[in-house]
């Protein structure tokens, strides 16, 4: 008789290996490729996530992190070929256009509206605009990038300056004056190869490289004429400092402002995890704050930086992939892990007060519990950008490469001269 249990227990136990291995083969692939490994570590959780969530419709998710060049020359490729795209990808919001631009019939990314348009009410849409043509939804951010102004208390604390007296931009400039005296430190550093010291303060006032209703190119326009001035003007005044290494993420730029010597900075919330991954001296002794304003109740804020996952058209699995797309970037559970595994803010508004956002974690140890009231306090300033006009990637290099240097750098033309030649030269483009 045992003999027979035995030989019972391990048929069943047989059956139920074959049938878990069928089960486990019937689970979907889903291909991704991405640029960011900790974008590929947040949605391979977010794959584990989904299948225990629906045993009856699991996915096997396949990602792939690629060099950027190399991933949106090889997307382009494939797209035109027709073949080897994967099923989901990253496209970096700068080359975002050269994919959504052209007649609707064209364009290779699936539209997401069935996914966004039904939690739109709660979703901060600014970050959608930046992926739509024709009235679709094309990619779903990580993040709302809001800039903030993320400062040191000990510097601002030596030359007795209280954040909340910084209302406008007139008055940080007032304060790093303060700052240079009592301490000798800069007040900001400003890239001269990049532009996230100088876009977010023009999109802050409404401006663009772009008109975003007509295309038409603003990039010589008044209000960035007048703002590049006010940085050039900080540089020759000594208050700010051009940025060591050039840009917002070298190696030298991280040691200068780990080793104390900038008092501010203002970088979308994405880059709060630059200091905490780059930066530990300052653990604890930097805070953060809503961006000062141009005009008493202007804009605190300004949505940069972003990726896009989009679905592509070569995908066999359309509907799966846009209802694991909604579960893991657009759902209140998938918003609240931008927050709590990527130091990201959500897009979605109701997640804000949740007890799972407003917990303890690396982010707030290293800067303070102010995070959370920055990120509700900013969000109503963000709107989209004119990042879907097909001219905006030759802009954003040209502001980066050309105007920010010969202007803040080598000083060899003024801020109107350098905007109005890279203006043309994209006129001459259209």
């Amino acid at each position: 008789m045992k003999k027979i249990l035995s030989l019972l227990l391990a048929v069943v136990m047989l059956l139920g290996m074959t049938a878990f291995s069928a089960m486990a083969a019937e689970a979907t692939p889903i291909t991704f490729w991405t640029f960011q490994a900790s974008h590929q570590k947040f949605l391979e959780s977010a794959a584990e996530r989904w299948n225990a969530a629906n045993p009856d419709k699991p996915i096997e998710f396949k990602g792939e992190t690629l060099g950027y060049d190399d991933l949106h020359n090889n997307l382009l490729i494939s797209l035109q070929t027709g073949t080897g795209a994967p099923d989901m990808v990253d496209i970096e919001i700068s080359m975002y256009a050269n994919f959504i631009t052209g007649e609707e019939q064209y364009i290779p990314l699936v539209p997401l509206n069935s996914v966004v348009e039904p939690d739109a009410e709660n979703l901060i849409m600014g970050r959608f605009d930046n992926y739509a043509n024709h009235g679709n939804y094309y990619g779903v951010d990580y993040h709302v990038g809001a800039a903030a102004l993320m400062y040191n208390k000990e510097i601002f604390a030596n030359a007795g300056i209280e954040i909340s007296d910084i209302v406008t931009w007139d008055d940080f400039k007032e304060a790093g004056r303060l700052v240079k005296e009592k301490t000798g430190k800069y007040m900001m550093a400003v890239e001269t190869t990049e532009h996230w010291t100088y876009y977010p303060l023009i999109t802050q006032q409404g401006s663009d490289f772009f008109d975003k209703e007509t295309g038409e190119v603003i990039l010589d326009n008044e209000i960035n004429v007048k703002t590049l001035q006010w940085l050039l003007d900080g540089v020759n005044e000594g208050i700010f400092v051009e940025m060591p290494g050039g840009f917002c993420h070298s190696e030298e730029w991280y040691g200068y402002m780990n080793a104390g010597n900038v008092a501010a900075i203002a970088m979308p919330l994405w880059y709060l995890n630059r200091f905490t991954d780059y930066m530990p001296d300052l653990d604890q002794k930097m805070a953060v704050a809503p961006m000062p304003v141009w005009v008493e109740g202007g804009a605190n804020s300004a949505g940069l930086g972003g990726t896009g996952t989009s679905i592509t058209i070569q995908c066999e699995n359309i509907e799966l992939a846009k209802d694991f797309l909604y579960f893991a970037k657009i759902s209140k559970e998938g918003t609240i892990k931008t927050w709590t595994e990527l130091g990201f803010d959500p897009l979605r508004i109701d997640v804000y007060e949740d007890p799972e956002m407003t917990a303890p974690n690396r982010y707030t140890d290293y800067f303070g519990d102010d995070v959370y009231a920055v990120m509700g306090a900013t969000a109503a300033s963000i709107t989209s950008l004119s990042t879907t006009n097909r001219l905006y990637p030759e802009a954003l290099t040209l502001v980066q490469k050309t105007v920010m240097f010969e202007v803040l750098s080598q000083k060899t033309k003024t801020p109107e001269q350098s905007l109005t030649d890279a203006a043309n030269a994209l006129r001459s483009m259209e």
